[in-house]
């Protein structure tokens, strides 16, 4: 049974004087309880600003022009930010942002701020939050003692484990990670992983892990969604993306991971370009212009998500035409 469910959302930034960018452009998808859905793409491909999109925290200049974002039924765009404070963000869905080194107020104690948010964001009194608040800490292994410290004497890994504490404040069903392991060391990676896997396994949350990283999310992920350009080019199971890829942008982002396996030897290869500036997008295929395997087709019409190798779908014309 899907949580969420978004259709035809599009999220465009409007620069004064310049038009509009479109980052997030016709998205489509759903996600069920207690499953993990991957998106992953190169940076400026739209995957924070889809974020950002669900969680309603947009920028002045954000504007969704169409869709809706369904959760439990609910079509999130509809509520008034009054209910979006208090029903919605926390209590529904949360994030952990891109960065926890720099999520934190440094002039605070970490755990003052948790305790800051949980009162805000529920009817819970102070010492209540508190005592939530060490539960919290201590379900992502930090110790109560710790809560006195201040941002700058946690290390990078502790600091991501408290921002995940603080999204599991309110057992919200969706949870955001954003880059979640971006600035740590591959055994603070590991072990940030590892809880995550967990911690959802305990609490049955479902979880969009956002990542450029192909191979967190071929390990963390039940389904991949594949962004370029603003819009999703590949979207199914992870076994049938990562096994039997169909479209151009999705083969060159495996081929540019490296297999390191005895007896394996794989040449990394790139994927030529970059990608387009979303002010003014190409026509037809988005990714036309860096493709190898472009036809005159893909120059003028854009391809639509179609059936790919009966486990997820793909929108490129030579898939569709049967070129490959």
């Amino acid at each position: 049974m899907a949580v969420l469910e978004v259709n035809d959302l599009r999220m465009y930034f409007a620069l004064e004087g310049k038009g509009c960018v479109k980052a997030v452009d016709g998205l489509a998808f759903s996600l069920e309880r207690g499953r993990t859905l991957g998106i992953v793409g190169e940076s400026g491909c739209g995957k924070s600003s889809l974020a950002t999109t669900l969680l309603q925290v947009l920028p002045d200049n954000g504007r969704v022009t169409s869709g809706s974002i369904l959760l439990d039924g609910v079509d999130v765009l509809q509520l008034g930010e009054e209910v979006l404070e208090k029903s919605y963000r926390w209590k529904k869905i949360a994030m952990v942002f891109q960065g926890a080194m720099n999520s934190f107020d440094p002039v605070f104690k970490v755990g003052d701020q948790l305790v800051e948010a949980i009162v805000k964001h529920s009817d819970l009194t102070e010492k209540e939050a508190r005592m939530r608040m060490v539960e919290l800490l201590e379900s992502v292994r930090i110790e109560r003692s710790v809560a006195n410290y201040y941002p700058h004497e946690y290390s990078g890994g502790m600091k991501q484990r408290a921002m995940i504490a603080m999204a599991l404040a309110l057992n919200p069903e969706v949870l955001i990670a954003d880059e979640p392991t971006t600035a740590l060391d591959v055994i603070a990676q590991a072990q940030i992983l590892k809880l995550m896997r967990q911690l959802q396994s305990e609490r049955n949350i479902s979880m969009i892990l956002i990542t450029h990283d192909v191979a967190i999310v071929s390990e963390m992920s039940d389904d991949i969604a594949v962004m370029y350009a603003g819009k999703i080019v590949e979207h199914g199971s992870t076994e049938g993306v990562i096994l039997s890829p169909g479209h151009p942008y999705t083969k060159g982002l495996l081929e540019s991971v490296p297999v390191i396996q005895r007896g394996r030897r794989k040449k990394l290869e790139s994927i030529t370009g970059t990608p387009p500036n979303l002010l003014d997008p190409p026509r037809g295929c988005r990714f036309h212009p860096r493709c190898p395997y472009r036809i005159p087709v893909c120059d003028e019409t854009e391809p639509e998500l179609a059936e790919f190798d009966g486990s997820h779908v793909v929108a490129c014309h030579r898939m569709l035409e049967k070129l490959w």
